[in-house]
């Protein structure tokens, strides 16, 4: 994975918006020039921050001004997700950059949390489960309307795919290195328990 460069290219960012929420989201080209008086950085303590950085509008929708959001890029990589996902709580937000996951309250935006995949590789919202899901390398993470609800244990050695969800399962295949092959695994979206068929 490449770190942020000023030639690299830039991903057409994804606006996801399968969970109900309590505010709206612009994004953005660049820092406005007459920015709102609100301004968060995330994280705080990130160098050369405006590189590549994944700027945000955000309204609250119940309130009259918006707050600018500012989120540290990861890897400067299209393989890795940009964009902003609605969460199961309506009040917070995922923002992605390179593959870098932040998930914010609306409306505390001084409280977040940083996923910890670096990077994510894929994020899943899951309507009917109410979880986001986010993919690493090795494992997955499941978060709920109170936060973390789970993670699997190793379920590949490099790389996941989500094939399918079928009711309270879900269906993914994994990597092995012993076999250097593809195998299919299934985790239980309810506790993040998983086996492997066969």
């Amino acid at each position: 994975m490449q770190k942020p460069n000023d030639l690299a290219p830039r991903p057409i960012p994804t606006l996801n918006l399968t969970f109900p929420h309590r505010w709206q989201a612009t994004l953005l080209e660049c820092r406005p020039l007459i920015a709102p008086a609100a301004h968060f950085i995330y994280p705080r303590e990130a160098e050369e921050i405006e590189r590549g950085a994944l700027e945000l509008l955000v309204w609250p929708t119940w309130e009259d001004s918006a707050f600018l959001a500012t989120f540290a890029l990861g890897f400067a990589d299209l393989a890795v997700p940009t964009g902003v996902w609605s969460c199961p709580n309506p009040h917070w937000l995922c923002a992605v950059a390179g593959g870098y996951a932040y998930l914010v309250d609306s409306a505390n935006p001084r409280q977040w949390e940083m996923i910890e995949y670096r990077p994510v590789l894929a994020v899943e919202p899951l309507l009917s489960q109410q979880l986001i899901l986010f993919a690493g390398h090795h494992s997955l993470m499941a978060y709920g309307i109170y936060g973390k609800v789970w993670e699997t244990l190793r379920l590949s050695w490099e790389g996941i795919k989500i094939v399918e969800v079928r009711g309270s399962a879900l269906i993914g295949m994994g990597w092995d290195l012993m076999t250097d092959q593809e195998f299919e695994f299934e985790v239980d979206l309810r506790t993040g328990e998983h086996v492997r068929p066969g």
